[in-house]
């Protein structure tokens, strides 16, 4: 999406991604009360379950390594995906094609990502790399 948006509009885009997930929530009350139960608060995946009874409600410090484990797993894949040829523009039209079938944009995302397509071929005709890092990978 990047790549499109850098083309159409001739100019840098700044890529943010949002990776996060629900393994620790902070709460302003240490407990929560149910139909008069009065049980620990659910502080996350990290610290204890989420059903409402006594024993999910028990910190077991073994989801902390479950958490961390999840955690390297998903910069490994995000890591793959980045410096793994997933990236590389000349994969421009293999990207986001579920959002692109879905959006009144579409089109206009296809015609952007072809003329990319059409570029890049273009630099590889003229003899000019198309194998340098920031054309095959992007930084996370």
């Amino acid at each position: 999406m990047s790549v499109v948006l850098m083309f159409g509009g001739q100019m840098p885009v700044v890529k943010v991604g949002r990776m996060a997930g629900q393994f620790a929530k902070p709460r302003s009350d240490p407990f929560e009360e149910k139909d008069g139960i009065k049980l620990p608060s659910y502080r996350g995946d990290n610290e204890n379950g989420d059903a409402f009874d006594e024993k999910s409600r028990i910190p077991d410090p073994n989801r902390m390594i479950r958490a961390y484990t999840q955690s390297v797993s998903t910069l490994n894949l995000l890591r793959a995906f980045a410096t793994g040829g997933y990236a590389a523009m000349q994969r421009v039209n293999q990207w986001n094609l579920d959002f692109t079938e879905l959006s009144d944009q579409g089109d206009r995302y296809h015609e952007l990502a072809h003329r990319v397509d059409e570029a890049l071929g273009f630099m590889a005709a003229a003899g000019l790399s198309v194998g340098h890092p920031i054309m095959t990978t992007t930084e996370f």
